[in-house]
């Protein structure tokens, strides 16, 4: 076949994909998925930020097996689209600061390498972007295979959090603690500067900027999902201080992000734990998506486990990132499950637009494998009590990669190489179908 011939081949299997994963929304809601698709014709990792759908449908071949997995170790608590921008800092419900994995929207449960997989290819194409050689990001993919292999290792054996602590604003350096000192300079009064206004003496959101006015049908079907939400919120005396529930506002938004096109939401405003205006606090509540990983995993007994959607991602968080945000849950909106929690302003993302120095990419990558291995950990029987993973993830995952260390290290390093160059293939192909009118809908 000729490369012409492949290219338009391709081309059909990603316009497939494509259907499957975003059909019902892109027919829904077409604006947002041209706005969708231009932010991803911007580069080869803008695009492959938006197609978990793809990265999926290309694992085909490991769906029964592949190296490093058997009963357990595909049977694992995983994030689902791991690649190096979905990491920041957030406040956890101990009020510390902590830079970690965020965005948990894909996450399930599945093989632990399809996680480290995807990032390993999206190191290799942010270093292509960023003109490393071939040498420089095998070297980037090794170092974080390694980072991750030690401190799964060190888990495994039972290492204490203190000998090997998390990225807070004591133990960071370099980019991390950068964006933890930026998150930490935010404030609450801030956001609500940028989100809402004072009329007739009590808070509002700001008409315009991407809100909708709701009719009163909506308004109170919001509420209701609202009231049901807040019954599956951890116990917690601040919240349920005189006023901490009572709503103030409510509007409605659109998603039209790469990874949140057509996906309708609502911003809820809520008093504070005090009368003072500057306590109080933004809720959003989005409808969940079908995770593009779940496509390929056919444990029923995982399939069954979620109500739904934001049943699902709401568990999963809470399996995945330790001391989770404290209204974090979930609720249903004309049938459809919805993801709820706080607009935070403490949400800053590690910025990698700086980065272009291969030692400091380098150690970056390296907390970052730190972070996985700890967030792949977390979700096992004795921290998350989890009937879906009943067993210590460290342990068989350690176990695992023991058997063939090198062979864990190759296998990434080759699947970098090997997917982040389909990728940018990939990356050409879609631009083409895009501006030539080929993806229906849009």
């Amino acid at each position: 076949m000729t490369t012409a011939g492949q290219a338009a081949e391709r081309g059909e299997t990603i316009l497939r994909v494509f259907d499957t994963a975003f059909g019902d929304l892109l027919a829904a809601d077409p604006a947002a998925f041209r706005t969708k698709f231009r932010k991803m014709a911007a580069s080869a990792f803008a695009f492959y930020r938006g197609t978990a759908c793809l990265f999926y449908a290309d694992l085909h071949e490991e769906r029964n097996g592949g190296p490093f997995l058997d009963e357990r170790t595909s049977r694992v608590w995983i994030h689902g689209d791991l690649h190096a921008e979905n990491f920041g800092t957030y406040m956890n419900a101990n009020g510390r600061l902590l830079f970690n994995v965020n965005d948990f929207d894909e996450a399930y449960v599945g093989p632990f390498t399809w996680d480290l997989k995807r990032f390993a290819a999206s190191v290799a194409l942010l270093g292509y972007s960023k003109a490393l050689s071939d040498e420089q990001i095998t070297a980037l993919v090794t170092t974080y295979a390694d980072a991750y292999r030690d401190r799964i290792r060190a888990m495994a054996s039972g290492a204490a959090e203190t000998e090997s602590p998390t990225l807070t604003l004591e133990t960071a350096r370099g980019p991390v603690l950068d964006a933890l000192r930026a998150a930490r300079a935010n404030t609450r009064f801030g956001l609500l500067g940028t989100m809402t206004e004072i009329r007739d003496w009590e808070r509002r959101f700001t008409p315009g900027g991407g809100s909708i006015e709701l009719d009163k049908e909506t308004r109170t079907a919001v509420l209701d999902a609202f009231d049901a939400y807040l019954e599956t919120l951890p116990r917690n005396e601040d919240r349920e201080r005189h006023g901490a529930h009572r709503v103030k506002d409510v509007v409605g938004r659109r998603g039209i992000g790469i990874g949140s096109a057509g996906l309708p939401s609502y911003n809820i405003l809520l008093e504070g734990h005090s009368d003072a205006l500057e306590n109080d606090l933004v809720i959003y509540m989005k409808q969940a998506q079908t995770p593009a990983v779940s496509r390929h995993i056919t444990d029923q007994a995982v399939r069954d486990y979620f109500r739904h959607e934001g049943h699902r991602t709401v568990i999963s968080q809470r399996a995945l990132q330790s001391h989770a945000d404290p209204w974090l849950g979930w609720t249903e909106l004309n049938g459809t499950g919805q993801l709820v929690a706080e607009v935070s302003p403490y949400a800053v993302d590690l910025d990698w637009s700086d980065l272009s120095d291969p030692d400091e990419i380098a150690q970056v990558t390296a907390d970052l494998a730190r972070a996985t291995a700890t967030m792949h950990a977390a979700a096992d029987e004795a921290e998350s009590g989890h009937s879906l993973v009943p067993f210590s993830t460290e342990r068989a995952i350690d176990a695992a990669i023991s058997a063939d260390e090198d062979g864990f290290r190759e296998m990434l390093v080759d699947f970098a190489h090997t997917y982040g160059a389909r990728a940018r293939r990939d990356h050409q192909i879609f631009v083409d179908l895009f501006r030539n009118g080929r993806i229906t809908g849009v």
